[in-house]
């Protein structure tokens, strides 16, 4: 339930963010949102890995399509914010990694509950 709850989260906040209200801010006030909104998406994803590693193993980090999803998340995140420090008027390619982000996260939701098998159990007396 963690599980989908933070990603619920970290990607319905990013598209949310994304689609319904930076169009309509202020440079500045959109940059900062962003910025939050990216550092709040690395923390579930590090929340999410560890989860991960609980129900699946350390292995499923490079070896499970979620994992895999998890790791290039948190990559689009660490890429976010070396171009916005390193290279600041780059705004394209600080766009191009939040949108690396999202669409990691879609790609996650999509995927299977780790630890679920997919099966209801039945109830015995």
């Amino acid at each position: 339930m963690l599980w989908q709850l933070t990603l619920i989260l970290w990607v319905g906040g990013l598209w949310l963010l994304h689609i319904g209200l930076l169009p309509v801010l202020i440079d500045e006030i959109a940059g900062m949102l962003d910025a939050l909104m990216v550092v709040f998406a690395a923390a579930c994803v590090i929340f999410q890995a560890l989860v991960l590693v609980q129900a699946e193993g350390l292995a499923s980090l490079w070896r499970d399509i979620r994992g895999q999803l998890l790791m290039m998340a948190l990559y689009a995140c660490a890429m976010f914010f070396a171009v916005r420090f390193g290279w600041p008027d780059a705004v394209r390619w600080q766009v191009f990694s939040y949108l690396i982000l999202g669409f990691s996260g879609l790609v996650l939701v999509l995927q299977p509950v780790p630890g679920w098998s997919g099966r209801v159990r039945e109830a015995h007396p």
